[in-house]
């Protein structure tokens, strides 16, 4: 499983002419699953998440995280982040999650998020979207649970 995270002040999904999530201070989640992704991934990746230090205590240092904060969470599938651009000019996603089952591991991923006590709001599986977002720092950061 993949996840590109950028740290936001504000952002939003679009579908159409739909906001269908918008958050504030948070997270934007940019998740990709694989086909060798199970819910032990999920379970990881949540649980970093919500746990990564990257907001500013009162001394300016990276030292706080999305709960400490009360930060939120937007969820967006992006089974773009398994393409593979090693032959030719256009990508291939062979490694990434069917759609049954990606989708399984999203809506997975989503409740695991919310049990924690995590404000999430989420894009809609495998529909053209819009993000916008204003990143902070700018901070992103990659994480890969097979790394």
């Amino acid at each position: 499983m993949r996840a590109v995270l950028q740290k936001v002040s504000k952002a939003n999904v679009t579908i159409g002419d739909e906001i269908t999530g918008t958050v504030k201070t948070g997270i934007v989640v940019l998740l990709g699953i694989g086909k060798q992704d199970y819910e032990s991934d999920a379970d990881y990746l949540v649980r970093k998440i919500v746990n990564l230090r990257i907001f500013e205590d009162e001394n300016q240092k990276m030292n706080l995280s999305l709960s400490d904060v009360q930060g939120e969470l937007l969820v967006v599938s992006q089974f773009t982040l398994f393409a593979d651009c090693r032959k030719g000019n256009r990508p291939s996603f062979i490694d990434a999650a069917p759609p049954e089952k990606a989708e399984k591991l999203y809506k997975y991923f989503i409740d695991k998020a919310r049990k924690k006590g995590v404000a999430v709001k989420t894009g809609r599986f495998k529909t053209m979207m819009k993000v916008s977002l204003v990143n902070e720092g700018p901070v992103t950061i990659i994480l890969d649970t097979k790394n």
